[in-house]
């Protein structure tokens, strides 16, 4: 079965690719931080919400799944942002192999 495209007025959200750069820390470890990169519109769909403890703090994990025009090269390292929203990805793929979408599932980074 295959999924039908969305429209181009579905994806009506801006985001921001941000790419990672890391520097050495001088330690033998490394600094991270991130680049703006291309924008691209996209759609945004809330996957789930759960509630875990870690450190014996409550948080909480958002997950959602971004569909945006393909583009190649998108990895896990790199970030989306939408407004003040930064979205970190975990998973990037080409679902039908059309290379006309690429979904990103995707977790909320809270500050």
């Amino acid at each position: 079965m295959t999924a039908k495209p969305l429209s181009i007025g579905a994806r009506a959200r801006r985001f921001v690719l941000e790419l990672p750069l890391e520097r050495p820390d001088g330690f033998g470890g490394v600094i991270r931080s991130y680049a703006s990169g291309p924008q691209m519109w996209g759609a945004m769909e809330m996957l789930s919400g759960v509630e875990r403890v870690r450190a014996d703090r409550p948080e909480q994990a958002l997950t959602h799944k971004i569909t945006l025009r393909y583009r190649e090269g998108v990895t896990a390292a790199m970030r989306l942002v939408c407004g003040l929203r930064r979205f970190a990805i975990r998973a990037a793929s080409d679902p039908d192999g059309s290379r006309r979408d690429l979904v990103c599932l995707v977790e909320e980074i809270r500050a």
